[in-house]
C-alpha cells in the first residue's frame, strides 16, 4: 500500500471494525420489539447504533490510544496525537429501523486536519468499500477479493442515476427546485441514500449523489474513498471539504453539472 505505515494499520483497522461493528447490528435488525428512542434532535437512535460505536471506541482505545475520536452517539474525545477517528456506527438509521438493508457503518480517519482514508460498509448487503490517500478505492462484496474501483465516466446527469438520501431535506434549506432540476435533469431518481448512495457513485452504478444536509460523521469516511476512486465529495460551493453541513458526490463530469444548480442556493452555515 502506498501510503504510511500509520495510515495502513489504521485503515486494515478500520475495515476489521466497520465489519466486526456492523454485523453485530445485524443481531437487532428486522426483529421485533427493537426500541427506538429519540435524541435531541428528533433522529432515532437505537441500542444497535450505541453497542457498534462503543465496540469501535473500545478497540480504538485499545490499540491507538493516543488518537481521538468523534461519534454520532457518544461525542467526541480528544487526542494527544494528530490521528482522529470520524465514526457513524448506524448511517440510516431510519433505513434500519424500517427493515431496510441500506444503511452502513462509516469509519473515516483524519491526519492533521485532513481525511485520509475511509470506509463504507453495508452488513445488510456485505459490501465495502474502503480507500487511503495515494493508494486507491477498493470494493469487495462477501468473500470475493478486493478490487479496484472507480466512478463512472458519464457525461452528464441524463446518462445514469441520480440518488438523495431524503427528498424532503431539500425542502427544509428551501432548496427544494433544485432537487426538482437535478431529478428532470437525471436519467432516473432514486433516495438509495444514506452512504449507500455515495457507495453506488464510487463503484460506477450512480453518477451522482446529493445530500442538502449532513453531520461531519456521515461525510468523513466519504471523502478520501471518492477522490480515490476518480470522483469529488465537494459541498454545494464546489469545496472539498466535509465541514459544510452538506455534500455532494460525483464523477467530475457529472460534478460541474449538478454544481451548476446547486451554487445558486445560500449556505447552510
Amino acid at each position: 500500500m502506498n501510503t504510511s505505515p500509520e495510515i495502513a494499520d489504521r485503515l486494515q483497522l478500520a475495515q476489521q471494525l466497520a465489519v466486526e461493528a456492523g454485523r453485530g447490528t445485524l443481531k437487532h435488525f428486522q426483529k421485533s420489539g427493537l426500541v427506538v428512542d429519540r435524541k435531541a434532535d428528533d433522529s432515532p437512535v437505537t441500542v444497535a447504533d450505541r453497542e457498534a460505536e462503543t465496540l469501535i471506541r473500545d478497540r480504538l482505545a485499545a490499540q491507538f490510544p493516543a488518537d481521538g475520536v468523534i461519534g454520532e452517539e457518544f461525542g467526541e474525545t480528544t487526542g494527544s496525537g494528530d490521528f482522529r477517528w470520524i465514526i457513524d456506527p448506524i448511517d440510516g438509521t431510519k433505513s434500519f429501523v424500517a427493515g431496510v438493508p441500506l444503511y452502513g457503518t462509516l469509519i473515516g480517519i483524519e491526519h492533521a486536519g485532513q481525511n485520509v482514508a475511509g470506509v463504507i460498509y453495508i452488513p445488510g448487503l456485505d459490501e465495502m468499500v474502503y480507500a487511503a490517500k495515494g493508494c486507491g478505492a477498493w470494493y469487495r462484496q462477501g468473500d470475493e477479493q478486493p478490487r479496484l474501483t472507480k466512478v463512472n465516466a458519464a457525461k452528464s446527469l441524463q446518462d445514469g442515476v441520480f440518488v438523495t438520501s431524503q427528498v424532503n431535506t431539500f425542502a427544509r434549506r428551501d432548496a427544494m427546485e433544485a432537487f426538482e432540476r437535478l431529478e428532470d435533469a437525471a436519467f432516473i431518481t432514486r433516495t438509495w441514500g444514506d452512504c449507500y448512495g455515495y457507495l453506488l457513485v464510487v463503484t460506477g452504478r450512480a453518477v451522482a449523489m446529493v445530500d442538502p444536509m449532513l453531520s461531519v460523521w456521515d461525510a468523513a469516511a466519504i471523502q478520501p474513498i471518492l477522490e480515490e476512486a476518480g470522483g469529488a465529495f465537494v459541498d454545494w460551493r464546489g469545496e472539498p471539504t466535509v465541514h459544510s453541513g452538506e455534500g455532494i458526490g460525483a464523477n467530475p463530469h457529472v460534478l460541474e453539472e449538478v454544481l451548476a444548480i446547486c451554487r445558486e442556493y445560500p449556505r447552510l452555515k
